[in-house]
């Protein structure tokens, strides 16, 4: 048993750390490469960072896809809007209570509960389709320029206008020239990192003989969310903690609308019920209580530490509900 283990064991580690770390490297060359391209301060904050945090996630739903294994895919979608929600805002309000200042913030929260009701309407036929991925890559490109349309006229007092700002003066100075060979080669690293993840993933769902949407909502998922845990966890430190939930709202738009379309475009495919009936759901009700956690009560929008715990507390659930019913029957 470990001896057959190890190979995918090893694949999916070693490719879930070069996942990370090409992430970083692509978003940094993206970024920089579109400054050099004059490109909008906004269109950079709102798509090329944007996009760039869910990157991991897109390509490994692609490449999950092409290999014949759109159930991964759809489970990594899921699974890293729940393990974002339940474990990384979680992990956060437990380090440092998180206030809601950003009125903006309070515009996008309904729209991801509204977007993500709609991607559940969709395949509440028990399928997830081309016609399905056409009407969620209509939605990206809709919401896209909304958020951007918004972002024009935030207050730059806004807490999440600042944080816009200052990730774009962040994006380090560099030539044209190195900042294309790190998108490049930032890519290359992230699909080939990508592929390994998925190659170990399948193998061991079939080992365990475990649907791979079930790999897909726990190692793969979790994996993909690391990036948003490590900068929860520094956010909170610098007691910015309140700047985290804009980052995770934003990830859970792209993974509901660019993350599920991959499958649905490239490899449509019949839903697994549980995910149907089981994981979209509690996705569902994770991102309302977000958004009941975020609006004002008695004058004061905050997600305190007993809210922290008990999204943690679910997501630990949630883990021992997918092991009953998947592993231990």
């Amino acid at each position: 048993m470990a001896t057959s283990l190890l190979l995918p064991s090893a694949l999916l580690l070693i490719g879930l750390a070069l996942l990370v770390w090409s992430s970083d490297v692509f978003i940094d060359g993206a970024a920089s490469t579109a400054k050099h391209l004059d490109i909008s301060p906004l269109v950079i904050g709102v798509v090329v960072l944007g996009f760039g945090t869910s990157m991991p996630e897109v390509v490994v739903s692609t490449l999950a896809s092409l290999d014949g294994s759109p159930g991964l895919a759809i489970g990594n979608a899921v699974g890293s809007n729940i393990a974002n929600i339940a474990l990384v805002l979680g992990v956060t309000a437990i380090i440092a209570p998180i206030v809601v200042k950003s009125s903006i913030l309070k515009r996008e929260l309904p729209v991801l509960l509204i977007i993500s009701l709609g991607a559940y309407a969709l395949v509440l036929d028990g399928s997830l389709d081309f016609h399905d991925g056409i009407i969620l890559v209509i939605t990206l490109v809709a919401t896209m320029f909304w958020m951007i349309r918004a972002n024009k006229t935030m207050s730059i007092t806004d807490p999440l206008a600042s944080e816009t700002q200052s990730e774009i003066e962040d994006i380090a100075e560099m030539s044209l020239k190195k900042a294309i060979s790190l998108l490049l080669g930032g890519l290359i690293i992230l699909m080939i990192s990508a592929k390994m993840m998925v190659s170990g993933a399948v193998d061991i769902a079939q080992f365990f003989e475990v649907p791979d949407v079930v790999i897909g909502l726990t190692i793969i998922a979790i994996g993909t969310s690391l990036p948003e845990l490590a900068a929860a966890i520094a956010a909170a430190r610098k007691n910015e903690a309140d700047l985290m939930i804009g980052n995770i709202v934003g990830s859970n738009l792209f993974n509901i609308m660019a993350v599920l379309a991959v499958p649905a475009l490239i490899a449509p495919s019949v839903l697994n019920s549980d995910i149907l009936y089981i994981d979209m759901p509690i996705m569902l009700l994770l991102t309302a209580a977000m958004l009941m956690m975020a609006l004002p009560r008695k004058g004061r929008a905050d997600i305190n530490r007993l809210e922290g715990a008990l999204l943690v507390g679910t997501f630990i659930s949630f883990l021992v509900l997918l092991y009953f019913r998947n592993i231990a029957t």
